[in-house]
């Protein structure tokens, strides 16, 4: 059983941070649009459990191709970190896997898309992420706490605080609040 093991902290931009990680050492990895499609049953018992069912979608803008995959998350655990049961399978088609979800009488709950900056330190992953109406963020995930705070600390952003709350769970908030659609919640057209 994997587990997520991860800190987030909301950033003014990734200006700093993007300076900052070539000269620790990490290792740029690429740039990807994401499309998130979160799935629950009908009832909303994913939900209500504190648990996660997502089939995402990449645009690689630049860097390897990588996979869409199909996510499963369980719900959070105690602990300074967010922390949860995580089981990844990479597919080859996401529209499919959306499709299959469907017909298996799961409803698509929410779509959202999020730019990332992914690079690489050490045993963890390090990702600059931007979302509409909520800004910018940095996130890192790594085999346990020590290596996620070492990180942190070489980045300059120990003293901010970690949010645990979910990128889902923060968007439909900012929604509800601003009275926006949380169906589909995308980038502006260019």
């Amino acid at each position: 059983m994997a587990v997520e093991l991860e800190a987030k902290l909301a950033v003014d931009s990734h200006d700093e941070v993007r300076v900052r990680l070539p000269a620790v050492g990490a290792d740029r990895m690429g740039f990807v649009l994401e499309t998130n499609a979160i799935f629950d049953s009908a009832s909303r018992s994913l939900l209500a459990n504190d648990e996660g069912l997502r089939v995402r979608g990449l645009d690689v803008i630049d860097g390897p191709a990588r996979p869409a995959t199909l996510t499963y998350k369980g719900p959070k655990r105690p602990g300074p970190l967010k922390q949860r049961e995580e089981i990844e399978v990479s597919i080859s088609d996401a529209q499919a896997a959306r499709s299959l979800l469907v017909a298996l009488g799961f409803v698509e709950a929410l779509t959202f898309q999020k730019r990332r900056e992914t690079w690489a330190l050490d045993e963890c992953h390090i990702e600059l992420d931007e979302l509409p109406h909520l800004g910018h963020f940095v996130e890192v995930e790594g085999p346990d706490g020590d290596a996620v705070h070492g990180v942190l600390e070489r980045l300059g952003l120990s003293d901010r605080p970690i949010i645990k709350t979910s990128y889902i769970a923060l968007l439909i908030d900012h929604c509800r609040r601003h009275d926006l659609p949380t169906e589909r919640i995308e980038f502006p057209s260019d």
